[in-house]
């Protein structure tokens, strides 16, 4: 699909499960089950949505997936039911390979975003997957993840990135800046204090991707906020902010997290917003 040059594509990397009450937070489970059933272990079907953007000069691939370098135990404990190789997946939706992508950005580098940034060699050392891209992560989310609290420390795994340090791969990127024009990266407070949401406009058309802030259409009530979040009061007033403008100029919303229909447009529908399937073809300024 396109808007106006850019070239978008979601490229699933693989379900994993997380559990039903931590997703929602407050929300009591008699309310969420509704819409996310979950398992005998109380957990819910995820996904790691990744999205590529492809424009005449770069080939752009924003978060990574959860990764393959996960013993038996951790696939049991975050069900993750990986059916091929990332990369595999990531020919036969765009028709490249890893060695093509310029440019990877993380949003933040939680393991589930930041996980398929790199994967382990033949001698199980963890090695960049991209081997010719720039990754680009806000200078903030980098300090935090070496240093986390010990309330999110179990979402960061140093092997994400620290590879792409110590090749010269990784690029450190202010709060708000551009990955090329109209393509933009902004902090947004809520889920921790430096996680950024993506932007891309073009033909008239405005393309957001709201990374952890909303992660999947579930999420789209304003009180239905991640008990992951360190900051749930900024994540409330970020929404309230955001989905009426998302409403008002018809945005196509990208839920990273959404196991079944990550695309979708936001309507008001008798006073509550609901998101709808965007199955419809993006158009160019041509029409094409």
């Amino acid at each position: 699909m396109f808007l106006a040059d850019f070239r978008i594509e979601i490229v699933p990397d693989t379900e994993f499960r997380l559990d039903g009450g931590a997703m929602f937070g407050v929300v009591p489970r008699v309310l969420w089950e509704k819409v996310c059933p979950p398992d005998e272990s109380n957990r819910i079907r995820l996904n790691t949505n990744c999205l590529f953007i492809e424009t005449a000069q770069e080939k752009i691939l924003i978060e990574t997936g959860i990764g393959e370098k996960w013993s038996e135990k951790e696939l049991k404990i975050y069900g993750i039911f990986r059916e091929k190789p990332f990369a595999e997946t990531f020919f036969e939706k765009i028709g490249y390979k890893p060695g093509d992508i310029s440019i990877v950005v993380n949003t933040h580098l939680h393991f589930d975003h930041a996980g398929g940034n790199t994967i382990l060699d033949e001698s199980g050392k963890a090695v960049p997957q991209f081997p010719n891209a720039r990754y680009f992560v806000s200078e903030r989310e980098f300090e935090h993840a070496e240093n986390p609290t010990e309330r999110d420390r179990g979402s960061y795994i140093a092997n994400d990135w620290r590879p792409m340090r110590e090749s010269g791969q990784l690029e450190l990127k202010p709060d708000v800046y551009e990955v090329v024009p109209n393509l933009t990266m902004r902090q947004m407070r809520g889920h921790n204090g430096s996680m950024q949401t993506v932007k891309l406009e073009g033909g008239g058309q405005t393309f957001y991707a709201f990374a952890d802030l909303i992660p999947t259409r579930a999420h789209v009530p304003l009180p239905w906020i991640m008990g992951y979040d360190l900051f749930p009061l900024e994540t409330l007033a970020n929404k309230k902010q955001l989905l009426p403008q998302a409403v008002r100029e018809n945005w196509l919303c990208f839920f990273y997290h959404d196991f079944e229909t990550p695309l979708c447009r936001l309507r008001e529908i008798d006073g509550k917003l609901k998101a709808v399937n965007a199955n419809e073809k993006l158009e160019t300024e041509n029409g094409k």
